[in-house]
């Protein structure tokens, strides 16, 4: 009876190495698919940031051509605003300089009308 227990026992052992075998063996295949899964999942990632990166391009490349040419269009009323001030200035700038000096030389010394008239 003891050969037929050593036999049943070293069957249970066989049966045993076997199991851990099958179990190794889906524990290896689960890791390989969760790698896969996790590469997948990467391209689509990398996929779709390229996708929404390319529709950024094109409503910025859409968007930055009104700004410039409002940019373009208020460079324009600058310049000429600044023409105009430059042309007035050179028009006026003899008679307003004269009123200086005539303001410096004529001087007429008055009472500051809030001043108290002394009697």
């Amino acid at each position: 009876m003891s050969a037929q227990n050593s036999a049943g026992i070293q069957r249970l052992l066989d049966a045993e190495r076997d199991a851990q075998k099958i179990v190794q063996k889906a524990r290896t295949y689960r890791t390989q698919k969760v790698k896969e899964a996790r590469s997948e999942a990467q391209k689509e990632i990398e996929e779709y940031k390229k996708q929404k990166e390319a529709e950024f391009k094109k409503f910025e490349e859409e968007h930055s051509g009104v700004n410039a040419q409002a940019e373009q269009e208020s460079t324009r009323e600058v310049e000429a605003k600044l023409q105009e001030i430059k042309t007035v200035g050179e028009e006026k700038s003899p008679k307003v300089a004269e009123e200086l000096v005539n303001a410096v030389i004529d001087i007429h010394p008055k009472p500051h009308r809030n001043a108290a008239k002394v009697a």
